[in-house]
């Protein structure tokens, strides 16, 4: 896990990056500047339990793709997940807070995983663990509304004008943040080639 200094703010910003793209860098930018972290955490994982993994690129061509377009230092790109031996988000959020009990994290997602969040493994538990901040993405503005995660914790939504808070508060508290959105996707990025 990167260096962290006591009472640190840090998003965590997981996914396979397959391939990573100038959106995922335009969210983990809105993420440090509206949430005003410390750092980002920009998590490649070994591979998403939901997605085929038979088109993955191999874990080592996914970092060295995603720290080649991240060009923030308060970024860091890192792949731990595989170490801790773990596919699912819950589990490794439980190990970074085991081994980091005095820093605040917020998990960041991008808003086209909102839709789907209920069908993570422990989705309630994440939540009820980690403030989070969804970054509005093209086609998800409105969707978010409707999902199973911003229904069931609808009484916990922070506005986004005080999203820079959300780090200092319990959980389960979210934002949705609106801000520039990029068309690009790993999915269509993929069939292009």
């Amino acid at each position: 896990m990167p260096h962290v200094e006591s009472g640190m703010t840090v998003g965590l910003f997981g996914g396979s990056f397959n391939p990573p793209h100038d959106g995922h860098v335009l969210v983990a930018d809105i993420a440090l500047r509206r949430l005003g972290l410390d750092q980002l955490w920009w998590m490649v994982t070994p591979g998403n339990p939901l997605k085929n993994r038979n088109h993955l690129a191999p874990l080592a061509e996914r970092i060295s793709l995603s720290q080649a377009i991240t060009h923030d230092p308060r970024i860091k790109v890192t792949a731990f997940e595989q170490s801790l031996g773990q596919s699912y988000t819950a589990r490794t959020l439980e190990k970074i807070r085991e081994r980091n009990r005095d820093i605040r994290f917020v998990w960041v997602m991008g808003a086209d995983n909102l839709k789907n969040f209920h069908l993570w493994q422990d989705w309630q538990k994440i939540a009820r663990t980690y403030p989070i901040a969804v970054i509005d993405r093209p086609g998800d503005t409105l969707s978010y509304l409707s999902s199973k995660m911003a229904k069931t914790f609808d009484y916990a939504r922070v506005d986004e004008a005080h999203a820079a808070s959300l780090a200092w508060r319990e959980a389960p508290a979210w934002t949705f943040i609106h801000g520039p959105r990029s068309p690009l996707s790993s999915t269509a990025l993929r069939a292009q080639s």
